[in-house]
């Protein structure tokens, strides 16, 4: 991975001062995708082209029936023959080889090769069967019911293009161009450390004391969702020796550390401090935002690593916000493919405050729905909130009806 130089934390903004587009420009300045890699197409399945697919053979690679009939060749009918001999049969992959002469016709399924000399399909609800051979009940229209070759797209040229996530729809154009490998970016490795002595396994709170920990597993599903590969998870508690060593160890194989927690003010939040014999350059530190205006980004070595606040809507949003436009940068999409802004109009009246926010809300038929009571460490919100709505830092009420910049969550 290959990253423009960073200065170190002194040399940069670290209060909040900094705005959310700058902060996402700083982003853009150092990230570029990771490596390549040729993958086998039964593998390729989310994955990213780094190389575009060019079709391997015509497709299709000869004419073909596009429906259930019989093949026939257009001079008769326009000679006003009306009776044809059967003389054969025509299947996928089972076609009828030999020249088809006057007055004959050759039975033929969808998807089959259309035998020599014939150019046109006679459905078969428009013809009568008698004794081996057909009679025509009502004139053809002007379609032929053939798939010429090549009528899709042609050898060699370009199918799905560098940059294409390999949905299910990519990967049947992709197989259909006879692609065994394709060539695709690297996805990033995610390692994710939750820090806090208060933080258990979910399950083990309800026990005895303790809080559960309830952002490791959303995080790097967040993180797979947007073409990161999950390389696990790590509780660590308020402890600087041992937040480093578990920093440490995750640089060994993880393109983008996750740190949850540690990142505010307080007398354990130490994470950046924890991170310094480390080696860790910040590239900023605090955006005037609301919520998460302690979210940090910086660098060990080739490892990033991005500091989200602990509570937990906070911590989802910021990871929204950063952490999706960090993986499509890296994964190949570049950094906007993890931002795209919509507009909707407000429903109801809302209040926009000092700092630039981005709130919880639900999309509906009519616009969008800012959830009331908005807490950082509210949690249960976050099953209603489909999306997040931007509001500028006006200190006004926004009236309802007035569009607004909406990111779907």
């Amino acid at each position: 991975m290959k990253h423009a130089p960073v200065t170190r934390c002194e040399q940069v903004p670290c209060a909040a001062t900094l705005s959310f587009d700058a902060a996402q420009a700083l982003l853009a300045s150092v990230i570029s995708p990771l490596g390549t890699e040729s993958v086998l197409l039964a593998k390729a399945g989310g994955r990213v082209l780094a190389e575009p697919v060019r079709a391997a053979m015509d497709i299709p690679r000869e004419d073909l029936a596009a429906m259930d009939g019989f093949a026939v060749r257009d001079a008769d009918l326009a000679a006003g023959q009306k009776r044809f001999r059967v003389i054969g049969a025509a299947y996928p992959g089972a076609p009828y080889e030999k020249l088809i002469g006057r007055d004959e016709a050759v039975r033929i399924m969808t998807g089959a090769a259309t035998p020599r000399g014939t150019d046109r399909v006679l459905l078969r609800e428009l013809v009568t069967e008698i004794a081996g051979s057909i009679e025509i009940d009502e004139k053809p229209s002007g379609k032929p019911h053939v798939r010429p070759r090549g009528s899709d797209t042609l050898a060699g040229v370009e199918v799905l293009p560098a940059g294409r996530v390999l949905d299910p729809r990519a990967l049947v154009v992709a197989a259909a161009a006879d692609a065994a490998r394709l060539t695709v970016w690297c996805r990033p490795r995610v390692r994710l450390i939750a820090t806090g002595d208060e933080l258990v396994p979910p399950g083990a709170a309800s026990q005895g004391n303790g809080v559960p920990d309830s952002l490791s597993q959303a995080v790097l599903l967040m993180a797979q969702q947007w073409g990161g590969l999950a390389a696990g998870a790590a509780l660590v508690r308020d402890d600087i020796a041992l937040l480093t060593a578990a920093v440490a160890a995750a640089t060994e194989d993880a393109d983008l550390i996750v740190l949850t927690g540690g990142a505010s003010r307080g007398d354990r939040d130490f994470a950046k401090s924890a991170l310094a014999p480390l080696g860790l350059e910040l590239l900023f530190a605090d955006v005037a935002i609301k919520p998460g205006k302690p979210v940090w980004v910086g660098r060990i070595a080739r490892t990033l690593v991005l500091g989200l606040p602990g509570n937990p809507t906070a911590a989802m949003t910021v990871a929204r916000l950063f952490l999706a436009p960090l993986l499509t940068g890296l994964g190949g999409r570049g950094m906007a493919a993890g931002l795209r802004w919509e507009r909707a109009p407000l429903i109801e009246d809302t209040d926009a405050g000092d700092r630039e926010s981005f709130l919880c809300a639900e999309r509906l038929n009519d616009g969008v729905r800012i959830i009331a009571r908005q807490a950082a460490s509210s949690q249960c919100m976050l099953a209603r909130a489909d999306a997040l709505v931007r509001l500028p830092a006006a200190r006004e009420t926004l009236p309802a009806g007035t569009p607004v910049d909406l990111l779907r969550f």
